[in-house]
């Protein structure tokens, strides 16, 4: 039985989802509806099929991520205990519903690899190929130029289908990131700059040393030293995406750090507890140097096949971000 309130002014109580890594999506405040319904998950039982959900884009995805929002009489407010229960079987309610159909729905997963062209890009770049998977490349313009093979190696990059090229900066900050992003303007022309050299199609950034989430009406800061650069970047037309899961690169080796079953398991739980930055959307992070050897690359495809047997989960390009329902 639907909850009564007695409405007289009226306040929208909104409660948001926090993120499992603690962070929030933060959403420009005029995508906020006017009104709302108490009944927050109206309508979700009459979607029968995927050709219903599409014909509700998004509806999915916006009650997963504000799943409660209650009208509250401030002139005869409830106690504030009754109010908490209410909210956390409600909100409990409408993250169980939503996921049943979330999980009907294809699953998305991103291979993003940083850094290149470097030792390795050419076993990437064969894997895709034997594979036949989608996979995103953040370039550096700097490594680029470093040596005829890894010009050779960025070339195979665009000239396969499979491969598409985005802006990791030109200098990569020279690793030393705080010092590069206390100067906005500068740190932007680095970027302008990797966009020239590389001529790169898509105005698709990853920051370095930054976990920087800035499209359409989100905007998630990991470390502050880097927001002015992203919001420059964004305002001039750049879309910012950061990571959910990372398969971490050994430094001394330079080989990936946890076992194939491990990032496989962490990618199966993102998407199952709806907990990556978009629910379905799950983007992995790598290196390019992480598959120079022959075990690296052997580690690589070991992992596409695990997915590949879990049928509803598509590789999909970083610019296709995010599929929403």
């Amino acid at each position: 039985m639907k909850p009564v309130f007695n409405l007289g002014a009226v306040l929208i109580a909104t409660i948001s989802l926090v993120g499992c890594q603690g962070s929030m999506n933060t959403r420009a405040a005029s995508s906020l509806p006017d009104t709302v319904e108490v009944d927050s998950i109206a309508g979700l039982s009459d979607l029968k099929s995927e050709d219903t959900v599409k014909n509700q884009k998004g509806y999915l995805t916006e009650r997963w991520r504000n799943p409660v929002q209650i009208p509250v009489d401030t002139l005869n407010p409830i106690s504030k205990d009754s109010l908490d229960r209410f909210v956390r079987t409600e909100r409990r309610r409408v993250r169980d519903s939503v996921r049943q159909e979330l999980n009907k729905l294809p699953k998305h997963v991103y291979f993003t690899f940083d850094d290149g062209p470097l030792i390795g890009s050419s076993a990437i770049d064969s894997i895709s190929k034997a594979k036949h998977i989608k996979i995103s490349t953040f370039l550096v313009g700097r490594h680029a130029n470093m040596s005829k093979r890894l010009k050779r190696d960025l070339q195979r990059y665009k000239d396969n289908a499979l491969v598409e090229c985005y802006n990791h900066s030109y200098t990569h900050a020279g690793n030393r990131f705080t010092t590069f992003y206390s100067n906005p303007v500068s740190a932007y022309e680095d970027f302008e700059k990797n966009e020239v050299d590389l001529e790169l199609k898509h105005k698709i950034v990853r920051l370095p040393g930054r976990n920087i989430w800035i499209y359409d009406d989100v905007r998630r800061i990991d470390l502050k030293s880097g927001a002015s650069t992203a919001d420059m970047l964004y305002t001039n037309g750049y879309k910012i995406y950061g990571w959910d899961v990372e398969w971490r690169i050994h430094g001394a080796s330079g080989m990936p750090v946890q076992p194939v079953n491990e990032i496989y398991t962490r990618i199966r739980n993102y998407m199952d507890n709806k907990s990556s930055m978009e629910p379905n959307n799950v983007v992995l992070l790598m290196h390019d140097d992480m598959f120079q050897s022959k075990k690296g690359q052997q580690l690589l495809s070991s992992l596409i096949d695990t997915i590949q047997t879990t049928t509803d989960y598509k590789f999909e390009f970083i610019r296709d971000y995010p599929f929403r329902y």
